[in-house]
């Protein structure tokens, strides 16, 4: 059976190269994509994927304010019925805490915030697919 996806950035980021990217890259490993753009609201993500019964949702975002864009969102999934939907972030995800603290902590504050995986700038699309591919269960 063919998973899901629905990608997009987050937020007031109107950086979408690397989101499109990685939707190329997706569909061309079998995943069924649901690309959104830029520019993308929280309840946006979440209402495409009740409407297309996505198994991940996957955020990107390259302007520093990820972390703020971010929070709450696994709530609002939670809230909608989607208290199991893998999320992933990626990118540039907040400027102050790479600098002051490095990439670890960045990680342990999405995961706080409930995100399944969480990658750093430059990641190449293999590593996000393969941890779809583990996470879902179609190795």
């Amino acid at each position: 059976m063919q998973k899901t996806i629905v990608i997009g950035t987050i937020g007031s980021d109107c950086h979408v190269i690397g989101s499109w990217v990685l939707n190329r890259a997706l569909a061309e490993a079998g995943f069924k994509t649901v690309f959104l753009g830029a520019v993308v609201p929280q309840e946006e993500f979440i209402n495409a994927a009740i409407e297309t019964a996505a198994d991940a949702i996957l955020v990107s975002s390259m302007y520093g304010m990820g972390i703020l864009d971010c929070d709450g969102l696994r709530a609002k999934c939670i809230e909608a019925g989607l208290g199991k939907i893998l999320l992933y972030a990626g990118g540039m995800l907040t400027v102050q805490m790479e600098v002051d603290r490095g990439w670890q902590a960045v990680e342990t504050r999405f995961k706080e915030m409930g995100f399944n995986r969480v990658f750093p700038p430059k990641t190449k699309p293999d590593s996000v697919i393969e941890s779809l591919r583990n996470d879902l269960g179609i190795g």
